[in-house]
């Protein structure tokens, strides 16, 4: 699976280390931060081992720790500050020494967590689309404009997927607002695209890879090499309604530019992630999308030293941008697995180096950031409403399900293709994954926030849930070769299925 989409969520206890910089501030620093006796703080430094692969890493604060006597602890163990998150308690640190984390971790009057966000050492500066981008023909583009109605753009007749949640009657009430923008955690996007470029903010857009936004101009699109990912989610949520190509779920509505993922590789890494949302958070976004899930754990253990430590720094993340009115949209996943279930095989992770399988309970071991609290998981559908053959699932794990393409539901469309049509650099072309339906449910997200603009984040959820088409488990679904099978791994309960939780999400009745 290319990884971007990630999974469902479970309650997750806040940490204490959630204090704000103000509290933090104010409260005195613990001794056991102090450099050995007979040793200075720049001796002490001197003497760490610099032996080892140059990792990063994140480590994560007591509530009762300032921030300058974490600095100072991080650099007595042999690392650097890359940044520091005073409004969480977060710094984002380089080391070469093997020991790093495990010194910091005897500190327990400073750090709660810390550990290592990859596996493989740091060069020089996935997604959860399922399988490789099929580009748009001008034979299927001409067929599309032929069929394209009055009030159209040119390629909507090949967009069932915006029928299929009525955002194409939506548009003929509120397309939405241009004081709501959604943000694209992601590979980057293509604000030179004449079907994205109207509609983007470069003021809230960013690179932050390493850890560290850049908001240079034109950081934030893709690399020269890399994937086109964040420019088709991007065309879902706000592509215009401007007489060119395709429009967007909510084509009134801006869309800004958060990438996240490493040249060459395209791993997303929890100190960018981080960056990410609390660039959001600071920039007022009001929505996120997230189609990916967080590297190089599939799922993130909170037994293990490091893989905790992901968990609390993200989680700590995310839940800030949501104080500042931020909601967090989320895929979940395309291992086709149910994510509601006592045990999983995880047979990817980690995927920076080489992977183990390994057993793992998805109640405790989870999935980055889709697993969070308050983050919507999204499953994916094809045309016909059925569950997409490759989207994970599970009873009250999965929020509401959205068009995400299976190329088994062919549509009635002028290119019968059953994917989702949506811009790339230089053009269009189709995708299928849980990362597509994401951002159908951001563009909805945006459309409701328009309609609400004093709604906050839970408040815009609950709308979302309460709105979406209710959805039975089917009779039977398509596999991964197009044979159809029996749905036995449907369960309902609540109000809910583990197909498509509380159902699909739904456009017109957003705006209306």
């Amino acid at each position: 699976m290319a990884h971007l989409g990630s999974v469902r969520r479970r309650a997750l206890a806040v940490p204490v280390g959630l204090a704000l910089t103000a509290s933090l501030a104010l409260l005195p620093s613990v001794s056991a931060s102090a450099a050995p006796l007979g040793a200075t703080a720049d001796t002490a430094a001197a003497k760490a081992a610099t032996t080892g692969p140059k990792l990063s890493y994140v480590a994560n604060l007591n509530a009762y720790a300032t921030m300058k006597a974490a600095k100072k602890a991080v650099e007595r163990a042999g690392g650097t500050v890359v940044t520091a998150y005073e409004q969480i308690g977060v710094v984002v640190a380089h080391s070469q020494n093997p020991d790093f984390a495990k010194q910091l971790r005897s500190q327990r009057g400073l750090f709660v967590s810390v550990g290592a966000t990859r596996t493989a050492p740091m060069q020089a500066v996935q997604t959860t689309d399922e399988g490789a981008t099929q580009l748009l023909s001008e034979a299927d583009a001409a067929k599309a404009a032929a069929r394209a109605q009055e009030g159209q753009e040119p390629l909507e007749p090949n967009q069932w997927d915006l029928r299929t949640i009525k955002a194409d009657e939506a548009h003929k009430i509120n397309d939405g607002s241009q004081d709501v923008t959604v943000g694209i955690i992601d590979t980057g996007v293509d604000d030179t695209h004449p079907d994205l470029a109207p509609n983007f903010s470069k003021g809230q857009s960013a690179n932050c890879v390493g850890g560290v936004a850049d908001t240079t101009d034109g950081a934030w699109r893709p690399y020269p090499d890399g994937s086109d990912h964040g420019t088709h989610v991007a065309g879902t949520i706000g592509a215009p309604r401007n007489g060119v190509g395709i429009s967007g779920v909510a084509p009134g509505v801006k869309i800004a530019a958060i990438k996240v993922s490493e040249p060459g590789t395209s791993l997303f890494y929890t100190e960018a992630v981080v960056c990410g949302f609390m660039f959001a958070a600071e920039k007022g976004i009001e929505v996120t999308n997230n189609s990916y899930y967080v590297d190089p754990w599939l799922f993130n253990c909170k037994s293990d030293e490091d893989q905790k430590a992901l968990v609390e720094a993200i989680g700590r993340a995310t839940k800030y941008a949501e104080r500042k009115g931020t909601l967090h949209v989320a895929s979940a996943g395309n291992s086709n697995q149910d994510l509601a279930a006592a045990s999983l095989e995880d047979t990817t992770s980690p995927n920076d180096t080489t992977p183990v399988t390994r057993t793992i309970d998805p109640r405790v071991c989870l999935d980055l950031p889709t697993q969070l609290p308050g983050v919507v998981t999204v499953s994916a559908t094809g045309d016909k409403g059925l569950r997409s053959y490759y989207s994970s699932y599970g009873l009250g794990v999965v929020d509401v399900a959205a068009p995400g393409g299976d190329k088994w539901q062919v549509p009635a469309t002028p290119d019968a293709n059953g994917r989702v049509l949506s811009t790339v650099p230089g053009g269009y072309g189709y995708k299928q994954g849980t990362s597509m339906a994401a951002p159908h449910v951001a563009g909805v997200a945006a459309l409701l926030k328009s309609a609400h603009p004093s709604a906050t984040p839970s408040q815009l959820q609950a709308m979302l849930k309460a709105q979406a088409t209710k959805a039975a488990c089917p009779a039977q679904i398509y596999d991964a070769t197009g044979a159809l099978i029996n749905a036995t791994t449907c369960q309902a309960k609540w109000g809910q299925t583990g197909y498509y939780g509380y159902g699909v999400v739904d456009a017109l009745k957003a705006v209306k």
